[in-house]
């Protein structure tokens, strides 16, 4: 394909390409089709993994009463 026929090409097809094998056109998978789709943000919005909050959570450090603190 030309550049100019990649640019109008059909919107539900792709180009695919794997190693090994020559390129071909293929249909589009539709996301919302699949079983894990409610578990991606586009779904929920409560769904959005905030990577800044979670590297801020892991880094505290819980102590209790029955923490015992030693230095090595």
């Amino acid at each position: 394909m030309s550049q100019d026929e990649i640019t109008v090409m059909d919107g539900g097809k792709c180009i695919y390409q794997l190693r090994g094998v020559r390129h071909f056109l293929s249909n589009k998978f539709d996301i919302t089709n699949h079983k894990n789709y409610k578990l991606l943000e586009e779904y929920d919005k409560k769904n959005l993994f905030d990577v800044e909050e979670f590297s801020n959570k892991r880094d505290k450090v819980k102590i209790n009463t029955n923490s015992l603190i030693t230095r090595i």
